[in-house]
């Protein structure tokens, strides 16, 4: 696949394009589908024993089926994403044998899953998608996602929550706290953590600014 891997990569993101019609939302577009893979890349330089032939395949394809968040199957989703790569893959010149590492890996990404990646590879696809909900473009996804589902940017009487629970469906800025300062702590590759370490304090400080803004 080497000499290849534009054209295997234009394929694949051909196909998560047919697959959402051509309508992606603001927060998983083709752009994310490529920041995951150049994450992957990152952190696989420093991961003895990955496999971009198989990262990459499974970057491409891990929101092929993107439920929303309110979905009863947004569970599911990621191993419904896992499904459609592998029937995929299985009509072009892909090994054989690098299917079931593909499938586990998407499959493991997602948070709502709840699957524990279990292989190098699975676990720098993990770290590679959750980078992206951390830094100026997790602040960016997060107000969008808020947008999208109606939510507010804060609480205007009580933005940290001081004295009400958090709430991140009706308050975007509750979101750092509820999910997104957590994710530090569950990344499983030592580059993951670093940039996610780095990204988060970067949030840290873009919610200190917002609160002297906001008063």
């Amino acid at each position: 696949m080497a000499p290849s891997t534009d054209a295997f990569r234009q394929a694949c993101e051909a196909e998560v394009l047919r697959l959402w019609s051509g309508k992606p939302d603001g927060a998983h577009d083709l752009g994310h589908l490529r920041r995951v893979w150049a994450n992957c890349q990152t952190i696989a330089m420093d991961e003895p024993g990955a496999d971009l032939q198989v990262l990459l395949p499974a970057a491409i394809f891990h929101d092929a089926v993107n439920l929303p968040k309110t979905h009863p199957d947004r569970a599911q989703a990621s191993q419904a994403s896992a499904q459609v790569a592998v029937d995929w893959l299985g009509t072009q010149a892909y090994p054989a044998e690098k299917l079931d590492a593909v499938a586990h890996a998407i499959a493991a990404h997602s948070f709502s899953a709840g699957i524990e990646p279990t292989t190098v590879d699975a676990r720098i696809l993990q770290d590679a998608d959750r980078l992206e909900a951390l830094g100026a473009l997790g602040i960016a996804r997060m107000f969008h996602v808020a947008g999208a589902t109606g939510g507010l940017l804060f609480d205007a009487d009580d933005p940290l929550a001081r004295h009400r629970p958090l709430n991140d469906r009706a308050f975007a800025l509750d979101h750092l706290e509820v999910k997104l300062f957590r994710i530090v702590d569950t990344m499983k590759t030592a580059t993951g953590r670093r940039i996610a370490e780095e990204r988060a304090e970067w949030m840290a400080s873009f919610r200190s600014r917002l609160l002297r803004e906001i008063g």
